[in-house]
């Protein structure tokens, strides 16, 4: 038998003994740790956003499909005491259309009815503004202004501007189908909405499942109140700008009051940039435009004073309410990633995203961090008076 080779111990410079199990345990282990599932969860959102991207004609549709079924949770509620949930749905879908169909309606013979007046005047109002800008006071000479016109004319001849109209005719196909699936979806979530989120309940159980009822509970409240709200307010936003519009004789005063409407879904800037193009066609479509477009300015400046300070706290509420910095950042990223659906869709998702995270752990207990501790207080007995003297006496 050979005898045993004895081996050198290796030795390990001073400060370079951990293990690694060690480098992985202490607290830079820990914060490397925590940056490497925070890359993870980003790596996973982005290819997730992605993914929404590219399959954005079906992604957008049930989105705004899911939001109105939200909004017409309690119409829904209320049929299905009366008649079946096919029937409630049918009736539900039928009538959102006949309403929305008419009101498109409406808006096509205005625009066929005054679209001659607003272009006549338009190009007066345009000839006025290129007058203005040669006698004005500012450095623009003759020759500049027909630089910048022959360039508009030449891209609107161009071939360029043809393969645009060519992707415009695409967009709208695109529009169309969309459409349709969005209808179709809005049919399914009307009849089978419930049923579905049931569904995807199926293989939880205790806890887990008491706060999958909490999370769809709260998603479809605060989205459809959310939408309701902002519908209420962007209806008196409508009502009021509209009707001045009407006093002021603006040509084209039904089809902004509906932009109006429409782009009060955008918080913050939706409205105002309505606001500006009321202004515009009332600039380019009056006799005394400058002072119209003013009075208009000023109505709409009156009426969002009237929505900020006095109806949106009572038709929101607190629940509902996010803070303005939120809702820039929402508005931004969701222009970002889809446009002006984006910019609609961004801030109704970040609402219920809070919400969620409100009743992730329970209805009064928003955070994770409070609840052991909260748990440990309530698990301690209270010492009563009378222990509390013998303690001491017998000290």
């Amino acid at each position: 038998m050979s005898p045993e080779i004895q081996r050198p111990e290796i030795q390990r410079p001073e400060g370079h003994d951990k293990s690694v199990r060690e480098l992985w345990t202490d607290r830079l282990g820990h914060i490397g740790t925590r940056s490497v599932q925070i890359l993870v969860i980003i790596t996973l959102a982005s290819v997730a956003v992605i993914g929404m991207i590219q399959l954005k004609l079906v992604v957008i549709p049930v989105l705004i499909a899911l939001i109105v079924a939200a909004a017409a949770a309690p119409a829904i509620v209320w049929l299905r005491r009366f008649m079946s949930g096919l029937l409630a749905a049918w009736v539900t879908l039928l009538a959102g259309i006949i309403f929305f169909g008419g009101v498109i309606t409406l808006i096509v013979f205005a625009v066929r009815n005054q679209w001659d007046e607003l272009a006549r005047r338009a190009v007066e109002g345009i000839d006025h503004l290129i007058a203005w800008l040669k006698d004005g006071p500012l450095p623009i000479d003759a020759q500049q202004i027909e630089d910048a016109t022959d360039t508009v004319i030449d891209f609107v001849t161009s071939s360029q501007f043809g393969s645009g109209a060519l992707a415009g005719v695409s967009v709208a196909a695109n529009i169309v189908t969309g459409l349709v699936l969005a209808i179709v979806v809005l049919f399914y979530f009307l009849k089978d909405g419930d049923e579905m989120w049931r569904f995807f309940l199926k293989p939880l159980s205790g806890e887990r499942l008491e706060r999958g009822k909490r999370i769809g509970r709260t998603s479809v409240r605060v989205l459809g109140g959310y939408v309701r709200g902002t519908a209420i307010i962007a209806f008196v936003d409508a009502f009021f700008i509209g009707l001045g519009l009407v006093i002021l004789q603006v040509p084209l005063a039904l089809p902004l009051t509906v932009i109006v409407f429409v782009s009060s879904f955008i918080p913050i800037v939706g409205a105002t940039l309505a606001s500006l193009l009321a202004a515009l066609v009332a600039l380019v479509g009056t006799e005394n435009g400058p002072v119209t477009a003013l009075i208009v300015l000023a109505i709409a400046v009156g009426v969002n004073q009237l929505e900020g300070n006095f109806l949106q706290p009572i038709v929101m509420g607190q629940s509902l309410k996010l803070h303005p910095l939120v809702i820039l950042v929402a508005l931004t990223a969701g222009t970002i990633v889809g446009g002006v659906i984006g910019a609609i869709l961004a801030v109704p998702i970040t609402a219920v995203a809070w919400a969620i995270l409100k009743v992730w752990n329970g209805p009064e207990l928003p955070t994770r961090t409070l609840q052991p501790r909260r748990a440990k207080r309530a698990a301690i007995p209270a010492k009563s008076a009378e222990a509390l003297v013998a303690e001491t006496s017998a000290r």
